[in-house]
């Protein structure tokens, strides 16, 4: 009963490593994408802030869940290799998103929220962001 009780208390102690995580992922592409990026997605339905907020949320877990996976059993040092992680991976995507806004015309967070469909642009952020997670994630294991 007490392994159970730990196991829990650990399962709460990353749920909550992992949704800080995500909500940092989430206010990244806030600050990197212009106008209020919930009014974007709920309100107006723009696919392109959807995309790129769900890609970097799914890039966040997948970190997040190897260095979960890979941690240590004691549980102080794996909240913070996850944690630790967690902000690397984050901190990667936003050098990726970065590069590619050098690297292209056009402001790109602007480009990819702007229009009723999904720029071409926007796949390739995706695309950038998920191999930088695997990437981080690969590292982590």
């Amino acid at each position: 009963m007490n392994d159970m009780a730990h196991d829990i208390g650990a399962t709460f102690a990353y749920g909550a490593v992992g949704i800080a995580l995500m909500a940092i992922g989430y206010l990244v592409v806030e600050v990197t994408t212009p106008g209020r990026l919930g009014h974007q997605i709920w309100t107006e339905g723009n696919k392109g802030a959807a995309l790129l907020l769900g890609e970097k949320l799914l890039g966040v877990g997948a970190i997040v869940t190897t260095a979960i996976v890979t941690s240590d059993n004691d549980l102080s040092d794996g909240l913070v290799d996850t944690a630790v992680y967690g902000a690397i991976g984050i901190v990667l995507m936003v050098a990726a998103f970065y590069f590619l806004d050098l690297i292209t015309p056009g402001k790109l967070g602007a480009t990819l929220v702007n229009g009723e469909t999904i720029h071409p642009a926007g796949w390739v952020v995706a695309a950038a962001d998920v191999a930088v997670a695997a990437i981080v994630a690969g590292a982590v294991s």
